[in-house]
């Protein structure tokens, strides 16, 4: 997506390793029902105008929804709010699928 910054599965999964990120999923609680990566926080997309204060501007955040569109726009949101350590997984969650790697699933 043009204007915002884009992360690839594997520059998540090395942040991940370092310890250096908060994940966060704003799909919708039917989506998130299906699947999430492990470690993410549920904050769905219409709830972050609400939840901007409760957010760390210097904290690098990946965003991810389903194919990366949502999360997209969210990413470019928090940008024009002044965030610059804010990422989206390129893809969403099927980039996270099709590259082989597991879904958490809710207890």
């Amino acid at each position: 997506m043009f204007g915002i910054q884009e992360i690839d599965i594997s520059g998540l999964e090395k942040m991940r390793s370092e310890g250096k990120i908060k994940l966060i999923d704003v799909r919708s609680e039917g989506e998130v029902a299906r699947g999430y990566i492990e470690g993410a926080e549920h904050i769905p997309m219409h709830l972050i105008p609400l939840k901007v204060s409760e957010l760390c501007a210097d904290t690098p955040t990946v965003f991810y929804c389903q194919s990366g569109a949502r999360s997209g726009q969210v990413t470019a949101f928090l940008s024009q709010q002044g965030f610059r350590n804010v990422m989206n997984l390129q893809g969403g969650i099927m980039a996270w699928m099709r590259s082989g790697q597991m879904l958490a699933t809710p207890a």
